[in-house]
C-alpha cells in the first residue's frame, strides 16, 4: 500500500476525530468532571433576583460596612456598630464552587455585633459567601468570594 498525501490527510482526520470524541466520552462520564449547578431551585431564585438587587443596593449604602476577617477561630462577620444585634435575622450561606457537599447555611443569631462561622466547618479553598440579614424590616444582602 503506498501512503500519499491524500492517505494522510484521511488518517490525521479519522486520529482528531478519534480524540475528540476520547475527550467527550471522559468529560460526560467521569465524575470527576461533574459540576453542579448553584441551586437547584434556579428558576425559583431567578424570580426573587430583583429583590436580591435591592437587598445588595442597601448594604451598599450603610454607612459602616459589614467585614469579613479570618482569625484562629474561623471566619468572623463583624455587623454595623449601630445595629441592634438582637434585632439582626437571616442566614449565611457558604457555597464551595468544587463540592456541593461542603455546601452549608448558618442562620444568623447573635448577641453581640459579630457572628462567627467555625473553623472546623471551612476546608482551605474558594467559597462564595452569601450574607442575607434583615434590620428593621430592610433586607440587606452581601456576596462575596473569599479564599479561606
Amino acid at each position: 500500500m503506498k501512503f500519499n498525501w491524500g492517505t494522510g490527510i484521511v488518517v490525521t482526520i479519522i486520529a482528531f476525530i478519534a480524540f475528540i470524541m476520547y475527550f467527550v466520552i471522559t468529560m460526560s462520564t467521569d465524575n470527576t468532571y461533574s459540576h453542579d449547578l448553584v441551586t437547584d431551585k434556579y428558576y425559583q431564585e431567578e424570580l426573587n433576583y430583583q429583590q436580591e438587587i435591592d437587598a445588595e443596593k442597601n448594604a451598599k449604602s450603610l454607612k459602616e460596612k459589614v467585614t469579613i476577617e479570618k482569625n484562629s477561630k474561623g471566619l468572623k462577620i463583624n455587623f454595623p456598630k449601630y445595629f441592634n444585634p438582637k434585632s439582626i435575622e437571616g442566614k449565611v450561606f457558604l457555597y464551595r464552587p468544587s463540592s456541593k457537599q461542603l455546601d452549608f447555611e448558618i442562620p444568623i443569631s447573635i448577641s453581640k455585633s459579630y457572628l462567627l462561622v467555625p473553623e472546623q466547618r471551612l476546608v482551605d479553598g474558594r467559597w462564595n459567601m452569601k450574607i442575607f440579614w434583615k434590620h428593621k424590616n430592610t433586607n440587606y444582602l452581601i456576596k462575596k468570594e473569599l479564599v479561606y
